[in-house]
């Protein structure tokens, strides 16, 4: 998989390019990453690429031309490979960012994040070349590169021999609809707070039917919007009735 970053920015991309998983991942040949800056895509002597906004207002914001240039060099590299090119725009206006859409964008070829500045971009660039908006939720960033590093990190961790533990992926929050239930590591007593005894029996039932219930009283509690969207099965339903929405969300002892 190839993504490629149209930023101002380049260094930024560092946080997911030097570290941890997605290093690995880097290191194992599961994605390529080419950053192309803006500012060489211009003509003047200043590399300039924003400017005032028609009809006035506060900041500036970024031109077309340069975005426009940037965006052909990112195509014809890609033409190379035979490769289209889905350009991805960071917007407050774009649809929310899910598991499901990560999942789905995991399986393309070449994602193009075009990464906003400023006040952001030029309506008429959207509206000839952007493929999708996305938002991370309803708050203001001061640029479309974090937004970008959280998609990347996303989509690399689910793709196959990212992770050491292939399990891992499927446990994540929001995998199976549900968010994720607790977890518990040595010390097995830590500030008078005990690890559950489920988890400590060796019994894989027990502990799945645990960690289930868990789930479902976290997800019921903190986002029964995910539950509203998912549906549950008679034994889902069965365990919250035992368990119901702001019960306590486990056993460890104090």
């Amino acid at each position: 998989m190839r993504f490629e970053a149209v930023t101002l920015f380049p260094e930024m991309f560092d946080a997911v390019l030097d570290y941890g998983i997605t290093r690995r991942a880097l290191d194992r040949g599961l994605y390529r990453f080419k950053s192309w800056n803006p500012r060489d895509f211009t003509d003047d002597p200043h590399r300039t690429v924003d400017d005032r906004p028609y009809g006035g207002g506060p900041g500036m914001l970024m031109q077309a031309e340069p975005l426009d240039r940037a965006l052909n060099a990112v195509q014809q590299d890609l033409a190379r490979e035979s490769l289209k090119p889905w350009v991805v725009h960071f917007s407050p206006r774009g649809r929310p960012l899910t598991h499901q859409r990560v999942m789905e964008m995991k399986d393309m070829a070449a994602l193009v994040l075009l990464c906003g500045r400023y006040e952001g971009i030029d309506e008429r660039l959207l509206q000839r070349r952007v493929d999708e908006e996305l938002s991370l939720g309803d708050f203001v960033l001061s640029g479309g590169e974090l937004p970008a590093l959280a998609l990347m990190d996303a989509i690399i961790r689910q793709l196959p021999g990212a992770l050491n533990a292939a399990d891992s992926a499927v446990e994540d929050s929001f995998a199976n609809g549900l968010l994720d239930c607790p977890h518990f590591t040595r010390p097995e007593v830590w500030q008078g707070m005990a690890v559950p005894e489920v988890l400590k029996g060796g019994n894989h039932a027990a502990i799945a039917q645990w960690r289930l219930q868990q789930s479902l009283t976290i997800t019921a509690t903190h986002r029964p919007d995910l539950l509203a969207k998912r549906g549950l099965s008679k034994q889902e339903q069965d365990i919250l009735a035992v368990h119901p929405p702001g019960a306590p969300q486990n056993e460890a002892a104090r």
